[in-house]
């Protein structure tokens, strides 16, 4: 039975903890659609029954299963609920607490309940044990374990299996579980109760409701929450974070198999026995795709000479993302793709205030006539709300940005007010609600505000920021690597033989991963050696997702890029229609996607910003990048033969395209000179100044 949304509650049976995070307090984690949002500080538990109210209203009302796993015991060793109660129903149990447990942020009559159980059932000293209450003595409840009597087991059968657990009688000390159970099972029952016919316990009931409860322990999965803890924060919110993370990614037979559990009076820690793939779950090492198959670039039966509208689609359908994802800072998320949808957790604006410095009132409440009205004494501003109510018929200073106190529900400018001491003055015609802002009028809890695929911009991160979100799922950057081959290459700065050149591929490449937004990776020049190819490639597939070769990719002597992916049989020479380039060597090196470009410097930068690019935004996962083109004027003339796409070096200038001076393929001069291309279609094209061309900037491609 999948869940849509995992919630998971490190519980505790002690007093307010305060408004600052901090450890053995009550913390909340949340999965939600396989999202995970940052852990959540309640820092009591009326806070934290409200948050749960909130968070199965919000879940029903979406139409979403939601589990909630609390990490404190469900049921007590066996004979106890029916010695306390009269049945053997754990259940009933709860119902009874309920009735006798009073519970403040400061104060609570834990020790005074157990102490009253221990009378009862345990010839005057048992089964609790652990009273915490300085220089005040309860009967009944030994401070320590030693000499009181226990007439039922010490521990149920799921505690006797799962090492380091801890006893449920035990009220004090280091792993007090007695305490979070006796505070923690009334409000469980509470929740029940409000819904009642829609909360599940597991394992006491049949889950066929849309919530169920279950109990964990984050001590299942110890090693990933150390590997998270070594990296700082507390321990409790790593715990609920990486169990809901964990539940919310185990695969359906597994979770199944976790809750196909019988024990009818003592319940069950879930997820027992399945520790390790719990861990696998809950690591934060990030979450890997399939690697792409081998055949993702073959060309279909019977086709050589390939349209570049048919190579892009086939690069579309064929590639997906190979990097993995992650929860990463608002701080370091500027650049980074999104790697599902994000909802606000809060609304913006979180409640109704003023967009304007003046005087608030209630609109309904105003007097015939121009208003004459009084002064109540304080004032509203940002931060700093007005605590009490303005009656009717009365005024309140109010600034930019405060909350509307009760009371209010319009606000006229200051500038449009005569104001004296006690009351101000302003002509009639106001419009209800003038100058104010409605709670969630830009965003609602619960919308969507960022779509998966988007690269994060500064807005995003303010707008992300605005409705309480402190992480955000990325996908880890793509890393791509580059490779010049070629015995004519030389380092620039280095002494040029004669037939030499200087390497202009490995620079240009390079700059252009990390303007895509990459992680750039250079693997060097490489010499027409097939041994030496082989070693960079090897080298590429540990350090980078995808790697772009310059030179070798057809079918010449010296072409080893070519030959060594057909040896590794995954290869194909896309020999696409279009000028600058036709030579693309498209394949796979151990699993790792190599784009063979053409050596020359012009055709390789064409190749990459029509074919690669895009390709290498599919695999980084922000999905297919189309760049955006503009129809301008031409500042041309030519006469373009049918066959093949091409593509010009081009700028514009007075509001037409114009085009570099020659067409040269070796003139690395106009790539400097040009500030985008101009495309020209696969058929034959006259051109003459002022005819419509398409021009592609440059920063389309980013």
């Amino acid at each position: 039975m999948p869940f849509d949304t995992i919630a998971i509650v490190d519980w505790s049976g002690g007093n307010d903890r305060g408004a600052t995070p901090k450890p053995d307090a009550i913390w909340l984690g949340l999965t939600r659609q396989g999202e995970d949002a940052p852990p959540i500080y309640l820092r009591n538990r009326h806070v934290a029954e409200q948050a749960l109210t909130d968070l199965i209203e919000t879940e029903r009302a979406a139409g979403r299963r939601l589990l909630i796993g609390f990490d404190f015991p469900f049921g007590y060793p066996k004979g106890f609920a029916q010695a306390l109660t009269g049945q053997s129903d754990p259940l009933a149990v709860w119902d009874w607490l309920e009735c006798r447990i009073h519970d403040k942020p400061k104060t609570n009559n834990r020790f005074d309940v157990a102490g009253d159980i221990n009378r009862q059932l345990g010839q005057g000293v048992g089964p609790f044990w652990g009273n915490a209450r300085p220089n005040h003595d309860v009967p009944g409840l030994p401070r320590r374990k030693q000499g009181y009597h226990n007439p039922f087991p010490d521990m149920r059968a799921c505690e006797t299996r799962a090492q380091g657990s801890f006893t449920c009688w035990q009220l004090a000390g280091a792993g007090a579980v007695g305490s979070q159970v006796l505070m923690g099972l009334p409000v469980l029952n509470r929740l029940r109760r409000r819904f009642a016919g829609q909360i599940a316990v597991w394992p006491f009931e049949p889950l066929e409701t849309p919530v169920t409860f279950v109990e964990i322990w984050p001590g299942l999965i110890n090693p990933a929450v150390k590997q998270a803890e070594a990296q700082g924060g507390i321990r409790d919110a790593h715990q609920v974070r990486l169990l809901a993370r964990a539940l919310a990614h185990l695969p359906l037979p597994d979770l199944q198999a976790m809750l196909t559990i019988t024990a009818p009076e003592e319940g069950w820690i879930m997820g027992l026995g399945h520790e390790d793939k719990l861990n696998r779950a809950a690591s934060d090492r990030a979450l890997q795709p399939p690697p792409l198959r081998d055949d993702c670039f073959a060309l279909p039966a019977g086709v050589d000479w390939t349209p570049v509208d048919e190579a892009l689609a086939l690069l579309h359908d064929r590639l997906h993302p190979v990097v993995g994802r992650a929860s990463t800072p608002l701080a370091d998320a500027q650049g980074r793709v999104l790697a599902s949808d994000v909802t606000a957790q809060r609304s913006n604006p979180s409640q109704p205030n003023t967009a304007v410095d003046g005087y608030g009132f209630a609109h309904a409440t105003l007097p015939p006539g121009d208003p004459v009205l009084p002064l109540v004494q304080g004032r509203a501003a940002a931060g700093v709300p007005f605590e009490g109510a303005v009656p009717p018929g009365h005024a309140i200073r109010i600034l930019t940005g405060a909350a509307l106190p009760t009371g209010v529900d319009t606000v006229i400018l200051q500038e449009d007010v005569n104001a004296a001491e006690a009351e101000i003055a302003f002509r009639a015609g106001i419009k209800p609600g003038a100058n104010t802002r409605r709670a969630g009028e830009d965003v609602a809890a619960g919308d969507t505000i960022l779509q998966a695929g988007r690269i994060l911009t500064p807005a995003d991160l303010a707008l992300a920021s605005a409705t309480g979100l402190s992480t955000l799922p990325v996908h880890n950057r793509l890393r791509v690597a580059v490779i010049s081959t070629g015995d004519e290459l030389v380092e620039p700065g280095n002494p040029a033989a004669p037939g030499q050149i200087f390497d202009a591929n490995r620079p240009m490449l390079l700059a252009l991963a990390r303007q895509f937004g990459f992680d750039a990776v250079d693997l060097g020049r490489v010499p027409d050696d097939r041994a030496a190819l082989r070693a960079a490639l090897d080298r590429g597939t540990e350090q980078a997702d995808l790697i772009l070769t310059s030179g070798g990719a057809s079918s010449g002597d010296e072409d080893h890029v070519s030959a060594l992916l057909n040896e590794a049989g995954a290869m194909a020479e896309w020999r696409i229609a279009v000028k600058p380039g036709r030579p693309l060597a498209l394949g796979l090196w151990h699993k790792t996607p190599v784009f063979g470009l053409p050596g020359n410097p012009v055709a390789a930068l064409v190749c990459t910003l029509i074919f690669a690019r895009p390709a290498m935004a599919r695999l980084a996962g922000a999905g297919w990048h189309i760049p955006q083109g503009f129809t301008l004027p031409a500042a041309f003339t030519k006469n373009k033969k049918p066959g093949r796409r091409e593509y010009l070096r081009a700028r514009i200038r007075d509001g037409r395209a114009e085009v570099f001076k020659s067409e040269g393929s070796g003139r690395i001069s106009g790539l400097s000179w040009a500030e985008g291309l101009v495309e020209l279609p696969d058929g034959p094209a006259n051109i003459t100044p002022g005819s419509p061309v398409t021009f592609l900037p440059f920063t389309s491609f980013l």
